[in-house]
């Protein structure tokens, strides 16, 4: 599913292209969960909603947009930095 790096490696990607919502976000929180706080991933959505809702549900979840790179494909790619994680009861 995700081909996520550690260790001050190139960010790894999830390419999520393949899902529709909710799985888009279910498969970039997973791929978010895979990494250490501070690390960084790319995430690579369609254009449309996966595109008008992931990087909102994942600024809420806490972590950091750091680029949105158009493909010229009809595809992004987000590179995320994964914050900490949220205190208190969920």
């Amino acid at each position: 599913m995700s081909d996520v790096d550690r260790g001050g490696k190139p960010p790894g990607t999830v390419d999520t292209t393949g899902a529709v919502c909710p799985m888009t976000f279910v498969l970039a929180k997973m791929a978010l969960d895979e990494i250490g706080e501070g690390d960084e991933i790319i995430i690579r959505l369609n254009e449309g909603e996966a595109l008008a809702n992931v990087p909102r549900s994942i600024k809420d979840e806490g972590h950091r947009i750091l680029r949105l790179t158009d493909n010229g494909d009809g595809t992004y790619n987000l590179l995320v930095r994964k914050g900490a994680p949220p205190e208190g009861p969920q």
